[in-house]
């Protein structure tokens, strides 16, 4: 089958192959076919080296499919189910599991460090334990979560990560307060879905904060009351806030810098959420005075930091009454065979999301 392979961590391009093959398949196991696979910013994190990944791998983690075959004691799914693809899935009795922290669960890391694909050359792994750049993925069944005939391809692939992620992220992690004031630090797919979030909520001031003119204008789309590039952001704290600070701050980069600047945005007692996954030797520096003294909260927020179906089925339900807007995060799809071209837009902020067609 094909599948799109980056050979060595730290090249910008993927090599489309046509000679992958899935390996893995026997009981309590799937094989999905992939329709649609969004494009994050995590897969370019993975392949510059900022997220720890093996090599050679094929990237991808949100994706959504059919399933193809079904292992021995698979009993929930059949041939013909659509299934949207969770790179991390809960066990169900791990310590983490049994508290309710479902999100929390390490039992799909386990999975990340075997290899999901081979081919002649040797052993290929899958981005997150699955690797959606392909036509065709065997992962556990718990990783293949069924979703109604009514969602297209491209729409559940989004809900399998960034979307989760950022709605998630102000529903569950921060819980936003109606007529709070909300600033959002990144604004693609995963910001642009925490400002819904907020705006769900019922937070009165919802800033989007980010570089790129077309996610600042995509960001009002989406219900942000302002959008401002990063050096507006002091001008803009001042005049919404009286320059004491927003009562939720959204970190959704990934950097300690800007995870420093959403800190000094954030109001005495008001709430630091850290959504971006960064790297493991970038230190956000706090002294133990203002640590002390400000009593900031400082949650960071994984996949959603909720139970993770729960939140499928919650974004569907929203979806469909119209409350989200989806179709709107994905600003083109390509077919597989031109994902360097959509790489190379998402490097330069052009796209909120990609949807890989496959």
């Amino acid at each position: 089958m094909r599948a799109a392979v980056l050979h060595e961590i730290g090249q910008e391009k993927l090599e489309v192959l046509d000679d992958v093959e899935a390996v893995g398949f026997g009981p309590g196991k799937v094989r999905v076919r992939v329709r649609a696979t969004g494009l994050c910013h995590s897969d370019l994190s993975a392949m510059n080296g900022v997220l720890p990944q093996p090599a050679p791998f094929v990237p991808g983690h949100e994706g959504a499919g059919e399933i193809l075959e079904v292992g021995e004691g698979v009993r929930h799914l059949k041939p013909g189910d659509r299934v949207v693809l969770c790179w991390l899935p809960a066990c169900g009795a791990c310590p983490a599991c049994t508290r309710g922290q479902t999100q929390l669960c390490l039992a799909g890391f386990m999975n990340a460090g075997t290899p999901n694909f081979k081919r002649p050359g040797g052993d290929l792994f899958g981005f997150a334990g699955t690797g959606t750049f392909a036509e065709e993925v065997v992962v556990d069944a718990g990783c293949a979560v069924p979703v109604p005939e009514d969602v297209p391809f491209d729409i559940a692939a989004l809900i399998g990560c960034g979307v989760t992620t950022g709605l998630g992220a102000a529903l569950n992690t921060a819980d936003v307060e109606a007529g709070s004031s909300v600033a959002v630090i990144g604004c693609g797919g995963v910001g642009i879905s925490a400002v819904q979030g907020a705006r769900l909520k019922g937070a009165a001031e919802i800033v989007a904060v980010d570089p790129v003119a077309s996610r600042r204008e995509a960001a009002l789309a989406f219900g942000a009351t302002k959008a401002v590039a990063p050096d507006e952001l002091a001008d803009a704290k001042q005049r919404i806030t009286g320059g004491e600070g927003f009562d939720y701050v959204f970190e959704v980069v990934g950097r300690s810098a800007t995870a420093r600047t959403a800190y000094e945005n954030t109001r005495r007692g008001g709430t630091l959420v850290v959504v971006g996954a960064g790297a493991m030797d970038d230190f956000l520096r706090l002294n133990m005075f203002e640590l002390f003294f400000d009593e900031k909260r400082i949650l960071p927020s994984m996949y959603g930091g909720g139970d993770v179906l729960r939140s499928y089925e919650r974004t569907i339900a929203l979806w469909r009454a119209g409350r989200v807007d989806l179709a709107g995060l994905i600003t083109h799809r390509v077919p597989l065979a031109e994902i360097n071209e959509a790489l190379d837009q998402m490097r330069t902020g052009a796209a909120l999301r990609t949807c890989i067609e496959i």
